[in-house]
């Protein structure tokens, strides 16, 4: 008779422990689901600012790369002396104001501009095929929310920069080279629209890496919760 009510004793006993761990687990199950939803609703709040700076950052990119494009193709970058000197051509003016060109660089008779001008062709050409890699990464990494997207992020950002030493590298060359013609009111639209590209491929790059370092990603976030 003894032996039933210790046998019932031990079974309230045991229920008692299970609802006290159910209802532990379901507790700490609710404060993470706090945190998380508080962690996105900080992230909420901040992300127009986000979306408009990485907005601005991708007009800025496909605008530069647009300038470039044309300053590329045209390639008249400089009027000095009854000259105008390209990228691709090489022109006189002539007393009816009638240009005569010709691909034959040589007849500028400036030592080392044929070789240069076709690095500079080169350098600017891969600029802008970066460029546009670039912007491809960027745009990628805001359509598809991934756990890469901020790895493509970064990725765009660094082309962006590299575009930016090379088409730099490319128009310091071309200075040099033709030194001694340059004016200030020498230089065509064309030389200007290259000069804001290249200008506009380091402000995107340096913006795109500084919000890849502010930005964390969606699983440090969490870890950290």
């Amino acid at each position: 008779m003894k032996a039933a009510p210790l046998l019932q004793t031990n079974g309230g006993t045991h229920d008692h422990n299970a609802a006290a761990k159910v209802k532990m687990f379901f507790n700490k199950q609710n404060e993470y689901l706090l945190k998380v939803q508080g962690l996105l609703c900080r992230k909420t709040g901040r992300s127009m600012l986000d979306v408009f700076a990485r907005s601005l950052t991708i007009l800025c990119m496909a605008i530069a790369i647009v300038l470039s494009s044309i300053s590329v193709c045209d390639g008249y970058w400089l009027f000095a002396d009854k000259k105008i000197f390209g990228l691709w051509h090489f022109c006189t003016l002539q007393l009816d104001h009638k240009s005569e060109c010709t691909t034959e660089i040589t007849v500028a008779e400036v030592n080392g501009l044929y070789t240069g001008l076709v690095f500079i062709r080169i350098t600017t050409t891969l600029a802008v095929v970066l460029a546009i890699f670039g912007l491809e990464m960027l745009i990628t990494s805001q359509l598809c929310q991934d756990p890469n997207a901020r790895r493509k992020w970064a990725f765009g950002s660094g082309l962006t920069l590299l575009s930016f030493s090379v088409t730099s590298l490319g128009m310091l060359i071309f200075v040099i080279l033709l030194w001694d013609f340059i004016t200030f009111t020498g230089f065509s639209l064309s030389f200007w629209c290259e000069f804001i590209a290249t200008f506009l491929f380091f402000l995107s790059g340096i913006t795109g890496l500084q919000i890849y370092s502010m930005m964390p990603s969606v699983e440090d976030s969490l870890a950290s919760v």
